[in-house]
């Protein structure tokens, strides 16, 4: 690795800090059904406006050692593990797609570095999407809507840039496999399947239909897995009762990021230890 490619990996994470900043106030105004502009941060304790140079992300949560400067509360940290996970996400992202590896392609995907604002996309909304869900138990359609023409156009974009339709095609595709998987699981049991989360399958299906089939059958079945072993955890220690459920998207994007990864690579093996490669 160059110095010039660590210098767009630090400058990419920093991105993700700035990113991850506003996606705090996302994760505490959409569920309150606030405007994301136009009203200043401000503490929800005493009201005060918070100053720009308090605002700066991970360091000022720091520098105020997790409390307002005016009135003393506490900060939570789950702001500054926003900025962070954004800034990782990104960063990954970055390190992955640029050098032409997502999906276990070693070398291959020539396509891959223009989607890398795609990516980044999915990974800022992957952030918002499962600490909303984790405490709300709901996907916003604030977010989760405006992600399909958002998703598609930036998709098209990197198809355009590489010059493969065919990925494209295969992005419209996946969407519309794993919509309709999800509604035909949501319709057969709606007491453990959200619209919410098919809403979700569909844009999750954008990203992997677009990286390959092998990504798209990995995360599907990687967000099942996730979560049954996760409900499994919750059970044998007494955690959750057996009626309990628990939010199902932040298992969908952890298996989304899963296929996207080390679908291709996974998939490559599969079909060659059956006989197909």
């Amino acid at each position: 690795m160059t110095a010039l490619d660590v210098a767009a990996l630090v400058l990419v994470g920093l991105l993700g800090l700035a990113v991850g900043s506003f996606l705090t106030i996302v994760v505490h105004r959409v569920p309150r059904g606030e405007p994301l502009g136009g009203l200043p941060g401000a503490c929800p304790a005493c009201g005060r406006r918070i100053l720009a140079r308090d605002a700066v992300p991970v360091h000022s949560w720091l520098l105020l050692r997790g409390r307002c400067r005016h009135c003393g509360a506490a900060i939570p940290r789950r702001y500054p593990a926003i900025e962070l996970a954004t800034a990782a996400l990104f960063v990954l992202v970055a390190a992955v797609m640029g050098g032409g590896g997502i999906g276990g392609a070693s070398g291959g995907g020539t396509g891959l570095p223009w989607a890398v604002p795609a990516f980044l996309y999915l990974a800022a909304i992957s952030v918002a999407l499962a600490v909303i869900d984790a405490d709300t138990r709901t996907l916003p359609n604030r977010i989760v809507l405006p992600a399909y023409s958002v998703s598609l156009a930036l998709l098209a974009a990197a198809s355009a840039g590489s010059g493969d339709w065919g990925a494209l095609v295969r992005a419209l595709a996946g969407a519309a496999i794993l919509f309709v998987f999800y509604l035909a699981l949501a319709l057969a049991y709606p007491s453990g399947m959200g619209f919410g989360d098919v809403k979700l399958a569909g844009v999750l299906g954008l990203f992997l239909g677009w990286l390959g089939w092998g990504p798209l059958v990995l995360g599907a079945v990687a967000a099942f897995v996730l979560g049954g072993v996760f409900s499994l955890v919750l059970l044998a220690t007494g955690r959750v009762g057996r009626k309990s459920g628990i939010p199902f998207g932040p298992w969908m994007l952890a298996g989304a990021w899963v296929g996207a990864l080390f679908g291709t690579v996974l998939w490559d093996r599969y079909l060659a230890l059956v006989g197909f490669a």
